[in-house]
């Protein structure tokens, strides 16, 4: 290596290191609840893997929950074992607990990005946060195709009339929407993302059931993706049609940390698997997916249909022609153009945004984690729903926060009543949240959401590198995403009723490329909500923090492209645009 060279590296990484110096840091703020009732047993904290008390539900002991907060506050990992006054009966570990104070040497540093405070007990938007899981367990089992204008089930009507009598206005306290609708939500909108495109045709993304062309099975809606020479297939396990933890005494052994998985009875092994059709596949898909296969899948789609990239930068990838100007014997200036002889592969190619968009998954799970245990602490949505289900034992030992509970569950009464019918039915009478997962949430908070933080990172690459502009379109003999010719027609795909199958939908209409990945973000962040274990601040937020560690990943390395200048605009979660281009 020469000299120049040496100095000219160590500049980038330089620059590099005071881009990140010079964003603001942000203020790490949780909602006081925490300490607002702590001498309640702290209630609305995460306290999964200690002892529960048998008549309320909450934490024997505060100070097992105060041991906990010192060793997540110290940040050493021996501590968790040694120090932790966990129940006797825990055998699931916390997971990660320690990641959110490591060091990152590109983009955001892990606590350079924040969520603001989650809603706290007493907001109307808690209340509404926990009917809408709710209500997300009642249709677990109702198709997804019925998640739309038109539909005639009475289960999605019926939690579209009890979400709306609410009152709550789908805005946050600095005005911004959470749902891209007004104060209501309708059949096409209930359960869906905040974000462009996502109210538009069918609810699951097409990136969770196409395939890709290739060679001796044409086509996308066989639904397999090509990995190099294997094949990858969209379809699922089947999943029992049951719900978990809806009786106390299970419900205790899961708060108390058993590990109550059993995968020889949580699926039903005597059907084919299925391509996603029912909100419990969505759910089966989100319980032991790699956090970024998603988003790999839609990036594998996305090249084999020869996608254009981003209008910026897709020369450097070969993409167009070359324009060329000379002069003939007469000096008549010809234009004339060639094909690119130069193309991207291990830079502007197929293998750079692969890797990249595996690459922003690990620096979005620091942050989360950072989030959920050292700033947060929020509870799982299961854990809020006992607190309901045992309100009047809370309100007897401390009466003031009890009567909050009993508030909150006056201002969902409905939906409370239908998941009590719902249980009960199954033999448990209880209002205890009907979970998809026998074990329940995973052993860390739920704000924010490791899925939805990497959802935002993973979708951000797709957006930055893809023309985001592109439509869903049938031309000729083949279904690909690509700006718009005379002669496209719309195509879109749902699941056949059964699942065994997926069929072009009715009622077609131009998908863009922008709406499907923002669905896609939606589906896998959401498919978590209908798991039971996450709330929908939880995606929102989550998605948002994503995106900033991505956009700053993309930041630095657009320094490091000495020639030929690289420029992104990328369209954000909020409907803006993020340019990005070589200092």
């Amino acid at each position: 290596m020469s000299e120049y060279r040496k100095q000219e590296a160590l500049k980038a990484r330089v620059t590099a290191a005071q881009m990140a110096a010079e964003r603001s840091l942000p203020t790490h703020e949780a909602n006081g609840d925490e300490q607002r009732y702590a001498s309640a047993n702290y209630p609305m904290n995460f306290t999964k893997g200690l002892e529960h008390d048998i008549n309320t539900g909450l934490v024997s002991d505060p100070q097992a929950f105060e041991s906990l907060r010192t060793a997540i506050d110290e940040g050493f990992i021996d501590p968790f074992t040694t120090s932790v006054r966990a129940s006797p009966d825990k055998e699931r570990p916390w997971e990660a607990p320690t990641a959110g104070i490591v060091y990152e040497l590109e983009g955001p540093d892990p606590q350079a990005v924040t969520m603001p405070p989650a809603p706290a007990l007493g907001a109307i938007e808690l209340a509404y946060e926990m009917a809408e899981v709710y209500e997300l367990a009642l249709i677990r089992d109702v198709q997804l195709t019925e998640l739309s204008e038109g539909t005639t089930n009475a289960s999605v009507l019926e939690a579209v009339t009890r979400l709306n009598a609410i009152g709550y206005v789908l805005t946050d306290e600095a005005g911004r929407p959470r749902k891209n609708v007004g104060g209501s939500v309708t059949p096409q909108t209930i359960f869906r993302g905040s974000s462009p495109g996502v109210e538009v045709g069918p609810y699951l993304s097409q990136f969770m059931l196409i395939g890709n062309d290739q060679p001796g099975d044409p086509g996308v809606s066989h639904g397999k993706v090509q990995y190099g020479a294997l094949q990858v297939d969209q379809r699922v396990p089947v999943a029992q049609a049951q719900n978990y933890l809806t009786d106390w005494n299970t419900w205790l052994q899961a708060q108390n940390g058993q590990d109550l998985r059993d995968n020889a009875h949580l699926f039903d092994v005597t059907q084919d698997r299925r391509f996603i059709t029912f909100p419990r596949d969505l759910a089966t898909y989100v319980h032991d997916d790699a956090l970024y296969e998603a988003y790999l899948n839609a990036c594998l789609i996305l090249l084999s249909m020869g996608t254009p990239f981003d209008p910026g930068f897709a020369k450097l990838s070969g993409q167009g022609e070359l324009f060329l100007n000379s002069l003939d014997v007469n000096a008549t200036l010809n234009l004339e153009t060639h094909a690119r002889q130069a193309a991207g592969f291990a830079l502007y190619g197929g293998p750079h945004i692969l890797t990249l968009v595996t690459e922003v998954a690990t620096r979005a799970l620091k942050a989360v984690r950072y989030q959920k245990f050292n700033n947060h602490l929020r509870l799982r949505p299961e854990a809020l729903a006992a607190r309901i289900h045992r309100t009047s034992e809370i309100e007897t030992q401390f009466p003031s926060v009890g009567t909050l509970f009993s508030n909150l569950a006056d201002a969902i009464e409905p939906t409370v009543t239908a998941v009590t019918a719902l249980n009960t039915a199954a033999g448990d009478a209880t209002s205890l949240l009907p979970m998809a997962f026998q074990e329940g949430s995973p052993m860390h908070p739920s704000y924010g959401a490791g899925h939805a933080t990497v959802a935002g990172a993973c979708v951000t690459i797709l957006k930055a590198f893809f023309d985001t502009s592109c439509i869903f379109v049938r031309r000729g003999a083949e279904d690909i995403f690509s700006r718009y010719r005379d002669g496209d027609t719309a195509v879109e795909y749902t699941g056949s009723p059964d699942g065994s199958s997926i069929v072009e939908a009715t009622g077609q209409t131009f998908l863009s490329l922008e709406g499907e990945l923002n669905k896609l973000a939606a589906n896998i962040s959401i498919a978590r909500n209908m798991a039971g274990v996450h709330y929908f601040s939880d995606y929102y937020d989550s998605l948002r923090m994503g995106e900033k560690i991505a956009l700053g990943i993309l930041e630095e390395q657009a320094i490091c492209y000495p020639t030929d200048p690289f420029v992104l605009s990328v369209p954000t979660f909020d409907g803006k645009v993020h340019r990005i281009g070589k200092r």
